[in-house]
């Protein structure tokens, strides 16, 4: 993790922010698409989508987004704007949150290199199934790494696509990377930039309420390390 601070926001026009994102996640590798529009850089605010809906996407929301990774390298977030009340930033590191789960409960680790079903919410191509089977962890050069969506795992059982006992498993798993002294919580203040490595890092947001007029706006890049446009 990276939190870059002092990027002067409050001077930039939001395209002037927009691009200043698009040149940072440019030094990292290849930006990738957020919209069927290929915008690249997205905006992380609240819509009035409803997190209840299961077509909702939750960045889109002023809903909690429990821990996750991206399905990129990196990820990178801007504060233009915070919210009045709530949205605080956590993160922890997936491999410590394995090594947790590994020791507490070796009777549910290994399921997390199993596939698991994770909710397309209405995004899926046209007659392709509503779901993708992903293991949330892999070895990869002997490194442990994560793919690890909770809330998205989670609703697949809208499609029977959730065993019952797995919700075990992601409970413990949610409540290990949200423990003090394995998680790491902290707002982001206007000209903050948080970069991720989603492989080996959980991240994930708390609920929030906007004041009118002064609504939280976040700018996202997603990024395939060493992967050049």
């Amino acid at each position: 993790i990276l939190v870059l601070r002092g990027v002067p926001v409050d001077r930039w026009s939001p395209a002037q922010q927009q691009l200043f994102m698009r040149l940072l996640g440019l030094q990292f590798g290849r930006l990738g698409y957020q919209t069927p529009q290929g915008d690249v850089i997205g905006e992380v605010r609240d819509t009035g989508a409803d997190k209840r809906d299961p077509f909702a996407r939750l960045y889109a929301t002023a809903g909690e987004f429990r821990f996750h990774c991206d399905a990129s390298d990196l990820v990178g977030l801007l504060c233009v704007r915070p919210a009045a009340e709530g949205g605080q930033s956590k993160v922890a590191s997936s491999v410590t949150v394995y090594n947790e789960l590994l020791r507490r409960r070796p009777d549910l680790a290994a399921r997390m290199f199993e596939p698991m079903a994770l909710d397309l919410r209405n995004e899926q191509q046209p007659d392709a199934p509503p779901v993708a089977y992903i293991a949330p962890c892999a070895y990869a050069g002997g490194v442990l790494k994560t793919l690890y969506l909770s809330d998205y795992i989670r609703t697949a059982a809208r499609h029977g696509a959730l065993p019952p006992e797995d919700l075990e498993l992601l409970d413990i798993y949610d409540a290990i990377a949200d423990e003090p002294g394995i998680g790491l919580s902290f707002f982001l203040e206007p000209g903050d930039v948080q970069i991720l490595y989603n492989h080996t890092m959980l991240h994930a947001r708390t609920a929030f309420r906007d004041a009118p007029g002064r609504e939280r706006l976040l700018l996202r890049f997603l990024v395939s390390v060493g992967v050049s446009n």
